[in-house]
C-alpha cells in the first residue's frame, strides 16, 4: 500500500511541551491554509478521487457480508475471509483514499508528513485486526467439527483470543512507534524479557495448555474414544485445558496432565476395525507328526466355524515338554466385549476339536523307573531322580488314566 511519501518530506522531532505543540499546530494551520489558496482546484480534482476511492472501498467492504453468507456452517473458509474484510475499519478506508490521492495537489512538507503518521497508524493497526481475524477464524474452522467438550474448547480459544490481540496489537504499537520517530529498543527489550519471565514462572502450565492445544488440534482421540497409553487404558471422558480425564476400565477416574499425556505412546482403540486374538497351544510331544501336520486346518476350520477371520496357525518353537503352535484370528469388532466372547468361544471350540481329535496339551508330567525297566543300575536311577533328567511319556494306560482325570 503506498504510503505517499513527499520526495522533500523530512522527519521532524516530536514536540513533548505545550509551547511546542502549539507551535506546531499553528504552523500546520498555516501552511495548509496558504496550500489550499494556491491549489484549491488541483485540491478539488483529488478530494473527488478520494471520495470515489472510499466509496469503492466501501461497497467492497459490505461484500464480506455475502462471503459470510455463502457459507451455511458459519465456520467455513468463505466465512473467514468474509468475517475479516467486515472488520475493515472507515478510519483506514478514509487514510488510504487520502494517502493516495494526496501527492496530487502537492501539500507541504508538515502537511504531508501529517498524512503519513496517520496512514502508518491505520495501516499498522488494521493489519493487526485482519491478522487477528484471519488466524481466529482459522482454529475455529480447525476446531467446527470436533466434538470435544464444549466448556474446554471454549476455553481454549477464548485464551488464545486473548494471546494473539495481544501479540499483534503489541507489535502494530512498536511498528507505529517506530515510523513517529520513537526509539523502541528498550521498549522490545521489556516486552522480551517479560515474556521469558512470564514463561519461565508458568512453563508447566503453559506446556499442558499448548498439549491441549495439540490434542484439540491433532485430534490424536475425541472425547468417547477408548485409549491405551503406557500401562494403561481407559475410555477419555473430557479434555481441559490442563489435564485430560479417562475412565479407567475398572471404573475409577484417572486424570493425567496434557502435556504427560501426550509424551506416551497412545494406542486408540476405537479406530480400529478389529482386535487380534493369538493363542499358543502347547501340544504334548508324544503327538504323532500327522496329527501335528493337520493342527493349522483344524485350527482354520474352528476359527471360520465360529464367524471369526482366521490369520494364521504353525508351529513355533520347541517347548520344555511341548511342541509350541500359535494360533491367530481377529474378531468382528473392535469392541473390547466381542473380543473377549470371541476368545472364549473359539478358545473352547479349539479345547472341544482337540479333545476330539485325541490331541493332548502339554503338562508337568515325570515318570520315575526302576532300574530293570531303565536299563541302568540303581546308583545311576537315583543319581538322575536327583538330577530331574529321568522322566519319559507316559505309556498308553497311563495316558488314558491321566486323560480321565482331566477331563481331557
Amino acid at each position: 500500500m503506498p504510503t505517499a511519501p513527499h520526495p522533500t518530506a523530512t522527519p521532524t522531532a516530536i514536540p513533548f511541551t505545550v509551547t511546542e505543540i502549539n507551535d506546531q499546530v499553528q504552523h500546520l494551520v498555516d501552511t495548509s491554509y496558504a496550500w489550499l489558496r494556491a491549489e484549491w482546484l488541483q485540491a478539488l480534482v483529488a478530494l473527488g478521487i478520494g471520495l470515489a476511492i472510499v466509496a469503492l472501498l466501501g461497497a467492497g467492504r459490505a461484500l464480506g457480508h455475502r462471503l459470510c453468507a455463502r457459507d451455511a456452517g458459519g465456520t467455513g473458509w468463505w466465512t473467514v475471509f468474509g468475517r475479516a474484510v467486515t472488520r475493515t475499519s472507515y478510519f483506514f478506508i478514509v487514510m488510504l483514499a487520502i494517502a493516495v490521492v494526496a501527492p496530487l495537489p502537492n501539500p507541504p512538507d508538515s502537511t504531508m508528513h501529517l498524512i503519513s503518521g496517520l496512514f502508518t497508524v491505520a495501516a499498522a493497526f488494521q493489519g493487526a485486526i485482519w491478522a487477528r481475524e484471519i488466524i481466529l477464524g482459522a482454529v475455529e474452522h480447525k476446531t467446527a467439527s470436533s466434538d470435544y467438550h464444549n466448556e474446554a474448547l471454549g476455553n481454549a480459544v477464548g485464551l488464545i483470543r486473548v494471546l494473539v490481540t495481544f501479540a499483534l496489537f503489541a507489535i502494530a504499537l512498536v511498528v507505529v512507534l517506530s515510523n513517529l520517530g520513537w526509539n523502541v529498543s528498550g521498549l522490545i527489550a521489556g516486552l522480551g524479557v517479560g515474556g521469558i519471565a512470564i514463561g519461565l514462572a508458568a512453563q508447566g502450565i503453559f506446556a499442558d495448555l499448548f498439549a491441549a492445544l495439540a490434542i484439540i488440534f491433532d485430534r490424536p482421540f475425541r472425547r468417547g474414544d477408548a485409549i491405551t497409553y503406557d500401562k494403561s487404558s481407559g475410555t477419555v471422558e473430557s479434555i481441559g485445558l490442563k489435564s485430560t480425564r479417562i475412565r479407567g476400565t475398572s471404573g475409577e477416574e484417572r486424570i493425567i496432565a496434557n502435556k504427560q499425556l501426550l509424551d506416551k505412546e497412545i494406542i486408540n482403540n476405537t479406530q480400529r476395525d478389529y482386535r487380534r486374538i493369538i493363542f499358543t497351544l502347547g501340544i504334548a510331544q508324544w503327538t504323532s507328526l500327522p496329527k501335528l501336520q493337520a493342527l493349522p486346518d483344524m485350527m482354520k476350520e474352528e476359527i471360520e466355524r465360529a464367524k471369526m477371520t482366521f490369520v494364521r496357525a504353525g508351529f513355533i518353537a520347541f517347548g520344555t515338554s511341548s511342541y509350541d503352535f500359535d494360533v491367530e484370528f481377529d474378531s468382528p469388532s473392535a469392541a473390547f466385549q466381542d473380543a473377549f466372547d470371541a476368545r472364549h468361544m473359539v478358545g473352547l471350540a479349539i479345547i472341544r476339536r482337540l479333545a476330539d481329535e485325541g490331541i493332548n496339551l502339554a503338562y508337568p508330567t515325570q515318570t520315575d523307573l526302576t532300574a530293570e525297566e531303565s536299563g541302568m543300575d540303581a546308583p545311576q536311577v537315583s543319581r538322575r531322580r536327583r538330577t530331574g533328567k529321568i522322566a519319559a511319556p507316559p505309556s498308553s494306560g497311563d495316558r488314558s488314566a491321566v486323560d480321565q482325570e482331566h477331563g481331557s
